[in-house]
């Protein structure tokens, strides 16, 4: 059973987070392990393991990141685990770690606010593009491409976090 099926759902990117809590407390009241403690010991087990399952579901999807992660794992398998992003993403990137590089030797306080900036705008962009196959992923109309394409955006996102976590070591600067 996959995390979407135990609260009766396909899987989707968007979803009511309300809604999912409010399944997530149902199903934690019901089947808590406190009250089988009196039950059989297969029964205790059980409901242990459901009750874990119910909180790393509940962990995984209500974040949207961990989410599309778990959706694109379940989806495309093995495609998922071969982490590969376009040449054209990665030399954009190399530019800015040097840029990043050189403001550990020569801060800038211009510099690290543009580069800020940049970041960004290249993830509102990333985000913005990918909105349509993230939908028609809802209405269960996408095609694998598409899915390839939506696992390219999580991976740029990823990368531009790693380097948005590079800007703290300015923080002193500020």
């Amino acid at each position: 059973m996959n995390y979407f099926e135990l609260y009766g759902w396909q899987p989707k990117f968007f979803i009511d987070e309300k809604e999912l809590r409010n399944k997530y407390i149902a199903l934690s009241r019901s089947n808590h392990p406190d009250y089988f403690m009196d039950s059989e010991i297969e029964i205790q087990n059980e409901n242990f393991d459901f009750s874990t399952l119910n909180n790393i579901a509940y962990k995984t999807l209500s974040n949207f990141d961990s989410r599309m992660e778990y959706i694109l794992n379940l989806e495309l398998h093995e495609e998922f685990q071969e982490e590969k992003l376009p040449n054209e993403f990665l030399m954009e990137m190399m530019e800015i770690n040097e840029a990043i590089m050189e403001l550990e030797f020569d801060f800038d306080a211009q510099k690290l606010k543009q580069l800020q900036t940049d970041i960004e705008n290249m993830e509102k962009y990333n985000f913005e593009a990918i909105i349509p196959k993230l939908l028609s992923f809802d209405n269960q109309t996408i095609e694998k491409k598409d899915l390839l394409e939506i696992k390219k955006y999580y991976l740029k996102k990823k990368y531009l976090l790693r380097i948005r976590n590079q800007f703290s070591k300015f923080a002193s600067h500020s």
